[in-house]
Formats: C-alpha cells, sequence, structure tokens
C-alpha cells in the first residue's frame, strides 16, 4: 500500500461552499433522516428546558427544610413531571435524534430503511409531549404519582372526571411506547439491511453496535411497559382490576411490568453514550480504539443481560429470599461488559496525544462521573445495601449520576463533536469550555451531596425535611441553580454558531469514519456513490484509506 497522509485517510478537506440552510423544512414533515436526527434533538431541547425549570423550582422549595415555596400537591405534581419529561421527551429522544443523523452516514446508507415510518415516529413525539403538558391544566392538576406510576396512588382519581392528570400521564407515556416500538423497528432493520458494501460487522462504528443494542431491548423490553401503562389506563378508566388491590388486582404485577422495561431503559440510553466515547476518545487521543471487537461485542452482552435485572428494583416488595439472590448476582455480572468498555477507554486515552476540546471534556467529565456512578451502582445491588438506602437521596443521587452526570455529558460531548458535520458550522471553543466548567462542577455539587443525606437518611420525595438535613440540602440546591445557567452558554454558543459561525471543513478533527468523508452538512442522499469500505475502523496511524471509492461520495464536488 502506497504512503497515505493521515489528512488523506481522515478526508481533510477545504471547506464546502453549497446553498444556504432551508429552515423551512425542519418544520414540516420530512422523511430525510438527517432532518428528523435535527428535529429530535431541538424538540427534545425545548422539552429539557421545561424540565430543567421544574427541577430548579424543586431545589428551590428543598432550599429550606419548611415547605415553604409551593403547595405539597403542587411540589408532587412537578417532580413526577420532572422525572417523566426528562426520561421520555428528553434523554430517548435527543439520543434518538443523534442516532438518526449518524446511522446511516455510518454504515454507508442514503437513509434509513422506513423514511415515511422514521417521520410518524418522530411526530408522536410533540403530541405525547403536549399530551403530558395539557395534564397541568386539567381540574385536580398533573399526574403525582411519580414517574413510575405505582398503583394503588395512581389508581386514586379525587376529581371523578375520566380527563385527569392521571389519565393524561398514562396516555402520553402508551403514545411515547408505540412511537419508540416504531423506531426501534427500524432501527435494527437499517443496521441489519442497509450496510454498504464491503461494511462486515466488525467494521461497523462501535456507535452503530450500541444503538443496535439499545433498540433491540426497545423492540423486545418496550411491550411490557406500554402494556401495562395500558393495563393501569384500563384500571383507572373503566374499572378493570389488574392493579387494583380493593377489587383483587395486584399492584406488585404492575412494578413487575414497568421495571422489566425500565431498568433496561437506562441501558437503552447509556449505550449510545457508550458508543460516543467509543467514537470520540480515539478522535482525539489519535489512537485506535483498544480492543475494537471486545468493546462492540459487550454491548450485546449487556442487551442480553439487560433482561434478568428488573427485581433489582423490588427488594423492598415482598420479594422472596431466593429470587432476591439471582437477581443481585445477575446486577453485579452485568457491570463486567459494561468495565470493559471502561478499561477499553482508558487503554485508548493512555499514551494519546490528547487534545482536549470541548468534545474531549465533556466525554472525560462523562466518564470520571460514570465511573463514579458504577460504583454506587455495584453497592445498590447488595440486597443489604439496597433495603438500607431504599426510597432514600442515596438512590436518587446515584440515579442522577447516570443520567445527568454521565448521559447528559455525553450527550453534550456528542452535539459538540458532530455540530459541525450537522450544521456545516464551527461553535465557539471558549463558550464550549465555559458551558462545560459549569456543567461540571454543578453537576457534582447538586448530586454528591444526596448521597450523604441518602445514608443519613433523608427519605426522597418529600417537599420537606428535618433541619439536620439543611447543610446537603443546600449545597445541592446551589449546585442545581448553577446547573440551570450552565445552559446559558450552550444555547448561545450553538444558536449563535449556527447562524453565524465559522464554515466547518468536511472533517475538521481528521476523524475516521464515512459521515467525514462527504461534505458538511452532507447532501439530501447522503452519497453520490454509495462507499466500498475496505478497512476496519479506527485506524489512526495505519496507511490505509476506508473505502476504495472516496472520490466519489459527495453529490457536490465544488470546494472553496
Amino acid at each position: 500500500m502506497a504512503n497515505i497522509s493521515i489528512d488523506a485517510i481522515a478526508g481533510v478537506q477545504p471547506a464546502q461552499s453549497g446553498k444556504p440552510e432551508d429552515w423551512r423544512r425542519f418544520f414540516g414533515f420530512s422523511t430525510d433522516h438527517k432532518v428528523i436526527g435535527i428535529q429530535y434533538i431541538v424538540t427534545s431541547f425545548f422539552f429539557f428546558l421545561i424540565g430543567g425549570v421544574l427541577a430548579m423550582v424543586i431545589r428551590g422549595e428543598l432550599l429550606t427544610p419548611e415547605s415553604d415555596l409551593v403547595d405539597r400537591t403542587v411540589y408532587n405534581s412537578m417532580f413526577t413531571m420532572h422525572g417523566t419529561i426528562m426520561l421520555f421527551l428528553w434523554t430517548f429522544p435527543v439520543l434518538l435524534g443523534i442516532s438518526n443523523y449518524l446511522v446511516p452516514l455510518m454504515i454507508g446508507a442514503r437513509d434509513m430503511a422506513f423514511p415515511k415510518l422514521n417521520a410518524v415516529a418522530f411526530w408522536m413525539v410533540p403530541v405525547f409531549g403536549i399530551i403530558l403538558m395539557a395534564s397541568f391544566f386539567v381540574p385536580g392538576g398533573s399526574s403525582q404519582s411519580g414517574w413510575w406510576a405505582y398503583p394503588p396512588v395512581s389508581l386514586q382519581n379525587p376529581t371523578g372526571n375520566l380527563i385527569n392528570g392521571q389519565f393524561l400521564w398514562l396516555l402520553a407515556v402508551a403514545i411515547s411506547g408505540v412511537a419508540s416500538i416504531m423506531g426501534a423497528i427500524n432501527f435494527v432493520t437499517t443496521i441489519f439491511r442497509m450496510r454498504t458494501t464491503g461494511m462486515t460487522w466488525f467494521k461497523m462504528p462501535v456507535f452503530v453496535w450500541t444503538v443496535l443494542a439499545a433498540q433491540i431491548i426497545q423492540l423486545f423490553g418496550l411491550p411490557a411497559l406500554t402494556a401495562g401503562a395500558v393495563m393501569l389506563l384500563s384500571d383507572l378508566t373503566f374499572g378493570t382490576s389488574f392493579f387494583d388491590p380493593a377489587k383483587g388486582g395486584d399492584p406488585v404485577l404492575f412494578q413487575h411490568f414497568f421495571w422489566f422495561y425500565s431498568h433496561p431503559a437506562v441501558y437503552v440510553i447509556i449505550l449510545p453514550v457508550f458508543g460516543i466515547f467509543s467514537e470520540i476518545f480515539p478522535v482525539y487521543a489519535r489512537k485506535p480504539l483498544f480492543g475494537y471487537k471486545v468493546v462492540a461485542v459487550s454491548s450485546l452482552i449487556i442487551t442480553g443481560l439487560s433482561a434478568v435485572v428488573w427485581v433489582h428494583h423490588m427488594f423492598a416488595s415482598g420479594t422472596p429470599d431466593w429470587m432476591r439472590m439471582l437477581f443481585m448476582a445477575t446486577t453485579m455480572l452485568i457491570s463486567v461488559p459494561t468495565g470493559i468498555k471502561v478499561f477499553a477507554w482508558v487503554a485508548t486515552i493512555w499514551g494519546g496525544k490528547i487534545k482536549l476540546t470541548t468534545a474531549m471534556l465533556f466525554g472525560l467529565g462523562a466518564l470520571v462521573m460514570f465511573v463514579f456512578s458504577g460504583i454506587t451502582g455495584i453497592m445498590l445491588a447488595a440486597v443489604p445495601v439496597d433495603i438500607h438506602v431504599n426510597n432514600t437521596y442515596f438512590v436518587v443521587g446515584h440515579f442522577h449520576y447516570v443520567i445527568y452526570g454521565a448521559v447528559v455529558l455525553g450527550i453534550y460531548a456528542g452535539l459538540y463533536h458532530w455540530f459541525p458535520k450537522m450544521t456545516g458550522r464551527m461553535y465557539s471553543e471558549g463558550l464550549g469550555k465555559l458551558h462545560f466548567i459549569l456543567t461540571f462542577i454543578g453537576t457534582n455539587a447538586c448530586f454528591f451531596p444526596m448521597h450523604p443525606l441518602g445514608l443519613q437518611g433523608m427519605p426522597r420525595r418529600v417537599a420537606s425535611y428535618d433541619p439536620e438535613f439543611a447543610f446537603w440540602n443546600v449545597i445541592a440546591s446551589l449546585g442545581g441553580f448553577l446547573l440551570g445557567i450552565s445552559t446559558l452558554p450552550f444555547l448561545l454558543n450553538m444558536i449563535g454558531s449556527w447562524v453565524q459561525g465559522e464554515k466547518a471543513p468536511k472533517n475538521p478533527w481528521r476523524a475516521i469514519g464515512l459521515e467525514w468523508l462527504i461534505s458538511s452538512p452532507p447532501s439530501h442522499e447522503n452519497f453520490e456513490e454509495l462507499p466500498i469500505v475496505i478497512s476496519e475502523p479506527y485506524g489512526y496511524g495505519k496507511d490505509e484509506p476506508l473505502v476504495s471509492n472516496p472520490d466519489k461520495l459527495e453529490v457536490n464536488h465544488a470546494t472553496s
């Protein structure tokens, strides 16, 4: 093989000239996976801001031991809606958006397998978002049963109205489930059937492996939650008795339906973030991903093990001792493939020529907080510890280190890394690093104090508490306010850069991957001629091109 420079391998070319963006296409029914991806991202971030405002009000209430900011009923509604919005309207949709944008590009396809189904699945998101928001304005207010909606609390209807907050909550969750199942069918089919010539399983980027693993969980686990929501809706509306103990129903049965999906749902969220880590660390360390095949396969191992861990959340629900021991072992076992990934990322970074861009900083910060959440997760997997801290702030702290510390910071890393590809513009590194500093400090200040609070016995889901817990709550609230402030430089950076930022070359990071071989942003159908893959991914330092036809991929070859 002739010597080829690293810039040639990475596809570094001058900035691309092209027509101005047509903003109207982002507000219509488009079947272009890239438009749908950005629609997901922007819509979910809108709901993220709403959920963040609710969180700041909650932390404002907890700033003092007394319940003196909002009514207790309103407080219960707010923490229910905060959790629901952050999960169903932020983390799931934004990761679907990133995956929608990248997967066809990464596997050398022109679009998703079912473009119209893809569009319909997206437009169901604002529909169930509006239904969820509408619950604030019905008599009695929105649901107050938490995002898990355990009966018999979720079966209470003090207003006696058919249309109440809990009804709208369940309806929205059921619609969300249907939309996610549609998306899962699309992703799995696309990855199985639409990979380009030469794109064998072990030439796929790890991000594609993680999306596949996550969507398989959606495909097989989500029907359980959707069915449980429909059955609970039937109990609430039509008087059936699936879960109503007053009519002979079993409320613990709902917990099985709920957690059979909702614990694996954590892996649905975190797996694509693992994929983001696996794409980002090799780029900014200028090294191949360590143990590529093992890292790829470990995602599917996590998928398999995720189906046998759900009772971990039910140790305090009268679970038999033999079942506790079994699910304690499976919950601890799932840390093995996860640990493999962590060791691979550390080995990739170790000794590399690290470039601390905003994306790399967020990736490293997310990795640090994921490791911390993994340590507390192993603690919670142990039956005695879990029972001791059940329903305390220790669980809340662990959960938020996963969801915000690892997932949200990982999402930010991905958005910064692929922002030039998505928009054709470069962002401000100064604002990006300010965003990282505020977010990293705010995350730790907000969620670390919850661990000592939980160990001291402070229960979760309360609006008032014993004054002995005041010190850590004040720190947590100040950290929460800082997290709210941290979104301002992000918004300023993203909006300002997209409108008038410096034009981006097709590959500003000298990364390796099919998405970096075409213009920024890509043309409508991505490739003029589908790529023919001839080498493995992550070939930093190797004199091998990724594809055999790099000069025939772009629709518009004009350069400035």
